[in-house]
């Protein structure tokens, strides 16, 4: 059996890539180890490889010849289901790492929703400034509590959402392209037909979704015109669910009260989009999963699903090709 890793020493952390590298070889000696820094070095090394270990591109794929099974170190699939229109005609196998990425993400959404609604954003401008105003914020925070909150679809993150913000006592709803299972935190959870009006309805609409062909651009300007004046929109799974020109004119026009927004259509964002600039818009840099022992998780789940490759058991996070995640 053999497995190709492949490591970016562009990306900060590679170093530690190596050192777990070092620790399969360890672990499993029966096994034959071979690391590629570049697409050189995958595409010789693909061809007589079993599984790999990494973002691989569609010129390595179509060297391979015996691949069973592709891991992601990540969560989102799209760029690899769209850059190998051949992967979901084989025999190979998709796993990724979304398990990890819900709590630190469902805790960015909540510290998002905290910070515009208290405005802590404004208060740290503030500090900067050594500007002491307390009447400047006089009756000022939106209180969570009684508040409602929509959210795009109901995997584990939008689960992990549902959990903290009923916390905060916010009434939560749900809906999803599958049937899903209601939990306790939510008060409905509803199929796709109910999108429009769970968002006309609510005071911050939480998007959770996978980008596929099913959600690319979902979030268009006439569902964003029914969100309400007072709504808050949070963008925390992708980019390109919401078609960010019209956020862009809502937002200018103040026909919603604000958004959110980790990941975008294209990243990093331009330097010239307007989102820079908007006052009534919060931004971060696609980091919400990026919490501590995020990327040691991450390895965890391939070595438990090696394990289970070499005992022929289940994989965890299997990913659906055909469904785009």
């Amino acid at each position: 059996m053999k497995i190709l890793l492949t490591v970016d020493k562009r990306v900060s952390g590679f170093e530690q890539d190596l050192e777990f590298f070092e620790k399969l070889n360890l672990m499993f000696p029966e096994i034959q180890f071979d690391v590629a820094e570049s697409i050189d070095q995958e595409k010789r090394s693909i061809v007589d490889t079993d599984i790999y270990y990494g973002s691989i591109s569609n010129e390595v794929f179509l060297e391979s010849r015996k691949l069973k099974w592709i891991h992601l170190p990540g969560t989102g699939v799209d760029k690899i289901i769209k850059s190998i229109p051949s992967l979901g005609d084989s025999d190979v196998v998709l796993t990724n790492c979304r398990g990890p990425h819900a709590g630190p993400m469902a805790n960015h959404v909540m510290g998002m929703i905290l910070s515009i609604s208290h405005r802590l954003n404004e208060q740290w401008d503030d500090q900067k400034e050594h500007f002491w105003d307390t009447n400047k914020y006089i009756d000022s925070f939106e209180d969570l509590s009684g508040k409602s909150m929509g959210i795009l679809a109901f995997g584990d993150i939008g689960k992990a959402v549902a959990k903290r913000a009923h916390a905060f006592g916010m009434k939560i709803y749900a809906v999803d392209l599958q049937s899903m299972e209601k939990i306790p935190e939510v008060i409905d959870v509803w199929g796709l037909d109910q999108l429009d009006k769970m968002i006309s309805m609510v005071d911050w609409f939480v998007v959770t979704a996978p980008f596929t062909k099913d959600t690319k651009n979902l979030i268009d300007k006439k569902k964003i015109g029914l969100l309400k004046k007072t709504s808050n929109l949070v963008v925390i799974s992708r980019g390109g669910i919401v078609n960010e020109d019209a956020l862009i004119n809502a937002l200018e026009s103040e026909s919603i009260a604000g958004a959110a927004i980790d990941t975008f259509y294209e990243e990093p964002l331009p330097k010239d989009s307007p989102f820079w600039d908007l006052k009534n818009c919060l931004i971060s840099p696609h980091v919400s999963a990026s919490a501590k022992g995020m990327i040691e998780a991450r390895r965890n789940i391939f070595l438990e699903n090696l394990k289970r490759y070499i005992n022929k058991e289940s994989f965890l996070y299997v990913c659906d090709i055909k469904a785009g995640f």
